[in-house]
């Protein structure tokens, strides 16, 4: 009796105490060996949405609450700081469903990141794992760091998203202050998360960044808002160009795998052309896309039930400004999808007015964001959409 009555007191004393450390909010919990051998930064976010349409000429109100993304992170370096890693995990249901398919082992996709990135030297590195692909700029800004509650048409339709391969990022100095970055991948092209064998052939991806201005402030040049205050102009502009060999999924890396409803699979090659900018100054601060995505053939499938799975072959535009002041911020966003060939493609023309609004408690680490939408569908019911989320990133 007095041994367990001396337990339940250590565990009542621990469970009023608290550790101390030198962690800060949003940056998440740091480690480093005692040797120096390992780094290790861990971290978790969520964001918790609230989204209702209302379809305009039915007058129907849906609605739905949900989290949104709930991801853990890790990320440091591994024996020398010259080679690093991320990792990072999805737990939401948004994250990980769609891997109930024989190419993700019927398995939930969880990971969404696991990339080593050695720096061989100076200004060049070479990664090798699952990530983003460098397509389009709002792709590869983190989800955390939007300037919306979400991305945009543009990137819904045409992005390229993450694969397993290998990349090479190089960055150079032009004169005085402009800097010149390129990124060069090759990856397997069906995504992440893939276990079968390579379906096609490879997907093939070049990015070019140019910065006139110099570098941004924190790296501003791949976040949301100018919540850096840019005290000079800063200006980003992207190209980039994939190509996918014998593509299997209606994307390239993302949709559905183009089978009929006997298993055969089709394939065609796509050619993926980005054009982006990004501008920051004082408060102010505009991002621009351009996408268009074509197929070598066209190529579609009729399934039993009489539907069809098409390539996504079109173009988009997608543009947003937004103006901060103290830590609230409104902004505007305006995008349009075309299709190429309504016979042969799975896009539909859509046009979107967005209206944000943001208050940055804590910068993108806990922050409030809504917007109000108006969708212009040609082919369909248009749509009012409102949504309200919170993100909170330790």
């Amino acid at each position: 009796m007095i041994l367990l009555i001396g337990f339940l007191s250590t565990i009542g004393s621990s469970a009023y105490s608290q550790d101390e450390s030198n962690n800060t909010f949003g940056k998440g919990i740091q480690l480093v060996a005692s040797d120096s051998s390992f780094s290790m930064k861990f971290g978790l976010r969520f964001q918790s949405l609230y989204q209702g349409s209302l379809n305009v000429v039915t007058d129907k109100w849906n609605d739905q609450f949900l989290i949104r993304r709930a991801r853990l992170k890790f990320e440091g370096f591994a024996y020398d700081p010259s080679l690093s890693y991320k990792v990072e995990l999805g737990l939401s249901s948004r994250d990980i469903s769609g891997g109930d398919l024989d190419q993700h082992g019927n398995t939930s996709r969880i990971i969404l990141d696991a990339v080593l990135k050695w720096q061989f030297r100076e200004n060049w590195s070479l990664w090798a794992g699952q990530t983003k692909l460098p397509g389009n700029r709002e792709r590869v800004i983190s989800s955390q760091k939007m300037q919306f509650v979400d991305r945009s048409l543009l990137n819904s339709r045409f992005n390229i998203d993450r694969d397993i391969g290998i990349q090479l990022h190089h960055s150079s100095k032009i004169g005085n202050q402009a800097v010149f970055q390129q990124i060069l991948s090759v990856s397997m092209g069906e995504g992440r998360d893939i276990t079968t064998n390579n379906i096609g052939g490879y997907d093939y991806t070049l990015r070019l960044e140019y910065l006139p201005f110099g570098e941004f402030t924190g790296g501003g040049d791949y976040f949301g808002s100018d919540l850096k205050r840019e005290k000079s102009p800063k200006l980003a502009i992207g190209v980039a160009f994939d190509y996918n060999d014998g593509a299997a999924r209606q994307r390239g890396q993302l949709g559905a795998f183009v089978q009929g409803s006997n298993g055969n699979q089709l394939s065609t090659d796509l050619s993926t052309l980005f054009i982006d900018t990004h501008f920051k100054y004082k408060g102010f601060s505009f991002m621009g896309e351009y996408a268009n995505k074509q197929s070598s053939e066209q190529v579609f499938v009729v399934l039993d039930d009489f539907s069809t799975l098409k390539y996504a072959t079109g173009n988009a535009v997608n543009l947003q400004a937004g103006y901060l002041v103290d830590k609230s911020e409104w902004a505007i966003r305006y995008t349009q999808v075309n299709s190429d060939d309504l016979a042969y493609s799975s896009l539909k023309e859509e046009t979107q007015y967005t209206l944000g609004y943001s208050r940055y408690i804590v910068g993108h680490s806990l922050k409030l964001q809504s917007d109000l939408s108006y969708s212009d569908k040609a082919l369909g019911d248009n749509l009012v959409t409102f949504r309200v989320q919170f993100e909170i990133s330790f």
